[in-house]
């Protein structure tokens, strides 16, 4: 028994759910974003209600219903107040400057790097060391976030790199003398 999968998602009054098939669309304020549902999951919309269940009590099935409760809420949740996600540059030098939608980095390489930003996401550098990360798809905002830190990862000695804000970086201890 799915216990997420049986919640039932409030959808606000900016938003419009459209059902049509397998197909699940939302549109509200920020974007529009849709989605297809696989077989063996039902979606239903009851006012301002949107209802997922299962065909039957199969277990593979059960999961299904929760993750397509969770991705039809996160576009519920995107569409009407968008994702965003904050990341850190730490280490003398290291910088980032905007340039249009695209972000070019300085990161102690004998290059600069040039960070373009997919459709749907808007990049900011707020301050040279600060980025944030913004758009309606959830998974695409986190995993535009996890290539930029890709970039430079913080490293274990003196904790460098881009990191996201208030990760814990565990640092080791370097070498020691005799």
């Amino acid at each position: 028994m799915s216990r997420i999968g049986n919640k039932p998602i409030k959808v606000p009054q900016n938003v419009e759910i459209n059902i049509s098939g397998k197909t699940v669309s939302a549109k509200g304020p920020l974007g529009e974003d849709r989605l297809d549902v696989l077989d063996g999951v039902l979606v239903s919309k009851d006012g301002d209600v949107v209802l997922i269940k299962s065909e039957n009590e199969e277990k593979s099935l059960v999961a299904l219903q929760g993750l397509f409760r969770s991705l039809i809420n996160n576009m519920v949740v995107g569409t009407s107040q968008g994702f965003e996600k904050d990341l850190e540059i730490i280490g003398v030098g290291y910088r980032a400057t905007q340039q249009g939608g695209n972000i070019l980095f300085q990161l102690g390489y004998s290059h600069n790097i040039t960070f373009e930003a997919p459709k749907g996401i808007v990049l900011q550098v707020l301050e040279p060391t600060k980025i944030k990360v913004k758009g309606i798809n959830k998974q695409m905002v986190g995993q535009v976030a996890a290539d930029i830190r890709k970039l430079r990862p913080p490293e274990p000695y003196k904790g460098k790199g881009i990191r996201y804000k208030n990760e814990a970086v565990r640092k080791k201890a370097g070498k020691t003398g005799k």
